[in-house]
């Protein structure tokens, strides 16, 4: 029995390396990637040590003083860490539930279109906010916002005098900044979408058409089918990820006035970590939400392989 795995095993590696020098043209292109995952991916995950020591400029990883998890004690005290968890899933629920939903809308939208001419330019107009950097976009919701900005403008027009300035009202934060995101990448996101719907075979709709259904019958029986695998695969990655906001936002659009909902956890660990120095705490902070995403992930593969004839697409 063990003559028979040790010549399988021995198969399996010769068939590996002929493979791999029959393919040496791609495996070359893979190499830089992997160098790079390894250096900015794989090594630092030694820093993790950080969240369980007592760390400060002067030491070194090593020299670091242990403390257990006195670090995670201190966080579940910190009611400013708990303020900013709620905002950040409350400002992500208001993300997921719009910004997921919406690329696909536009996409079948998009798809639909007959002009060849007209969909590439609804196409290009819908992708340009993603290529704005936030410190423009945000100087422009900001400018907007603002008492004498474009929202006020069109509140006057439709008879509601307003002179506020809406980036200081503390209970628009959340709508503000979900909205200006999805704003800002519901166009980007449609492409994985054309790209699926692309591939779909076109007598199936010419088949549906002989039958008498409807466009929206064919798309809801057709389009969204073929597509749900593209789906299932960014409903996971969503879900996963509301934990993580966007630091990048977060740092133009938050005031004074607006930080008690403005505050989220990646800006709350870029200033204990970064700003204050107790990089301890922030990398515990870190450890913390990334084991919770794994959950999120995992947990969210589980459902969505359960709504997919047990089909993983991870």
């Amino acid at each position: 029995m063990r003559e028979v795995v040790q010549t399988s095993l021995a198969d399996r590696f010769k068939h590996f390396w002929k493979d791999f020098f029959h393919q040496w043209q791609l495996q070359l292109m893979a190499i830089p990637g992997i160098v790079y995952m390894f250096i900015f991916s794989f090594i630092p995950i030694y820093g993790i040590t950080i969240a369980f020591k007592n760390y400060t400029v002067i030491d070194t990883m090593d020299s670091a003083q242990w403390v257990g998890l006195d670090n995670f004690k201190i966080i579940l005290g910190d009611q400013y860490f708990w303020q900013s968890v709620v905002n950040t899933l409350g400002i992500s629920a208001l993300k997921l539930a719009f910004g997921f939903v919406l690329p696909i809308i536009i996409a079948v939208m998009i798809y639909e279109l007959k002009d060849s001419v007209f969909k590439r330019v609804i196409q290009t107009i819908s992708y340009l906010p993603h290529f704005l950097s936030w410190i423009i976009l945000g100087g422009m919701i900001i400018t907007w916002m603002s008492s004498n900005g474009m929202i006020n403008g069109l509140l006057s027009l439709i008879g509601i005098s307003s002179s506020t300035n809406h980036m200081l009202d503390v209970g628009k934060y959340w709508w503000v900044a979900s909205l200006s995101d999805v704003w800002k990448e519901a166009g980007w996101g449609t492409i994985l979408y054309l790209a699926a719907m692309s591939r779909i075979d076109p007598t199936y709709y010419e088949a549906a058409k002989m039958d008498g259904a409807s466009r929206l019958r064919q798309v809801w029986s057709i389009t969204i089918p073929m597509i749900k695998g593209i789906i299932s695969l960014n409903f996971i990655l969503a879900v996963s990820g509301l934990f993580n906001s966007n630091l990048d936002q977060t740092l133009v659009l938050m005031n004074s006035q607006n930080q008690p909902k403005s505050e989220v956890i990646n800006s709350y660990v870029y200033r204990m970590g970064l700003m204050q120095g107790d990089f301890s705490y922030a990398t515990a902070v870190g450890l913390g939400v990334s084991i919770i995403s794994v959950l999120l992930l995992t947990l969210t593969n589980v459902i969505t392989k359960k709504l997919n004839d047990n089909k993983s697409v991870l």
